[in-house]
């Protein structure tokens, strides 16, 4: 956005400002958050405070202190960023996923050599994970969580030297002695608890392997009443769900047999292949904007096919009888491939039709579009801090400023191109 945006829509800006900084007590602070919002929305390609400071016209320590060392509670406002989001974005689901922040040193908050699907390897990066909420047409953020790598955890390292060494490092980056490293699912469950106690609850939730392939994630979800499509690894194994267990005869001596199922369970791939090309099916999930020749109204469509399974691991309970839940199982295998391409499984119910299967399996694009509008658009990746408060307080306002822009772009798609 230029000034001259701005001007268009300064009244609705201020609007905006009010709500979500409600909770500030103090109107200065309001408005340096308001400043913030108009530096990350302005022009220009990088959001770090003094290139931002310049193009505002005031000092960048002003900007610096509000981010880095003023006290303020991101909760409150995120809070009312979850409600401002999904009210305007209006979800068909809820995407979980994790992005990498590519960091020079080692004394960024939580910066450590690991992978991120951002640098596609294992880099020098920040690792955030995410919940946002998303239809095909619109998405926002919902909430955030900064990763802590094990090596960032004093209780985790080996005593004496090196642990306080990482609690030298943990206090110069202000990180508060509750934190600590936790798995990226078990985030994002913590996530989707808090959505909930701030009135929101998803339509289903959707992610990618990482995710999915973590039996207790799922199992999470399901004990919260949350339903599901996520991503699996092909060797994810389970039993066709007209397996049955089987009890052996009673000998008379020791503990009663218990019912189990007499064969071993398979592949997913193994289960997608035995049931062969016959049972694909021509999906249309949606329609892009890159026409051709052969495809004019841009649908993007694969061939699927779904069946019912029931998932094998150790981490599910059994009924009385011995059975395992039966669960979908989604696959795409498309035209000219030798071998199914994507496995989900999901826990929607039996007769969900496999269009709505198969366009929730999709929706999970959504996710990256924002984290690159975040990333490129409002400066995500552009902080510089160190500290575990300033990389909180710079993401809640990218995520505020993202909403602000998403919301202009769908009330006024003409004036407003930005997502």
């Amino acid at each position: 956005m230029d000034a001259a945006d701005f001007a268009a829509v300064g009244d609705r800006l201020d609007s905006f400002v009010g709500q979500v900084f409600a909770s500030f007590a103090r109107s200065d602070q309001r408005a340096v958050g308001g400043l913030y919002l108009r530096g990350l929305m302005l022009d220009g390609r990088r959001k770090s405070m003094q290139p931002m400071a310049a193009r505002l016209g005031v000092d960048h320590q002003r900007l610096q202190q509000f981010i880095t060392d003023s006290p303020w509670d991101v909760v409150p406002v995120r809070r009312v960023l979850a409600g401002l989001a999904t009210a305007v974005v209006q979800p068909d689901a809820w995407v979980i996923d994790d992005t990498g922040h590519a960091k020079d040193g080692d004394s960024s908050a939580c910066v450590a050599r690991q992978y991120s699907g951002t640098l596609g390897k294992v880099g020098n990066c920040q690792v955030a994970v995410s919940v946002h909420a998303v239809t095909d047409a619109a998405s926002a953020p919902l909430d955030w969580r900064l990763f802590m790598p094990e090596s960032w955890d004093d209780q985790l390292v080996a005593a004496g030297e090196a642990a306080e060494a990482v609690r030298r490092r943990r206090l110069k980056c202000r990180i508060p002695e509750s934190e600590r490293h936790r798995r990226k699912w078990e985030m994002a469950l913590e996530m989707l608890d808090e959505l909930r106690q701030w009135g929101h609850q998803p339509p289903v939730v959707v992610a990618d392997a990482g995710y999915g392939d973590a039996t207790a994630f799922r199992l999470g979800l399901e004990e919260r009443g949350i339903g599901y499509v996520v991503a699996i690894k092909a060797t994810t194994s389970a039993y066709p769900a007209a397996a049955e267990p089987v009890t052996a005869p009673y000998s008379g001596r020791g503990r009663p047999p218990i019912a189990r199922y007499p064969d071993t369970p398979v592949s997913c791939k193994d289960i997608v292949m035995n049931a062969g090309r016959r049972a694909l099916r021509q999906v249309t999930w949606r329609r892009g904007t890159k026409t051709g020749p052969g495809n004019r109204t841009a649908a993007m469509r694969s061939k699927f096919t779904t069946i019912r399974i029931r998932p094998a691991s150790r981490e599910i309970d059994r009924a009385d009888d011995g059975s395992l839940p039966e669960r979908w199982l989604i696959a795409e295998w498309p035209p000219g491939k030798t071998e199914p391409t994507d496995y989900w499984t999901s826990d929607l119910p039996a007769d969900t039709p496999i269009a709505t299967l198969v366009r929730l399996a999709k929706i999970r694009w959504r996710i990256e579009h924002d984290y690159r509008e975040l990333k490129t658009g409002v400066g995500l990746d552009h902080f510089e801090g160190r500290s575990w408060t300033g990389w909180h307080h710079h993401a809640t306002l990218a995520t505020a400023a993202h909403i602000f822009l998403t919301r202009l772009r769908l009330t006024r798609p003409k004036e407003h191109g930005q997502a």
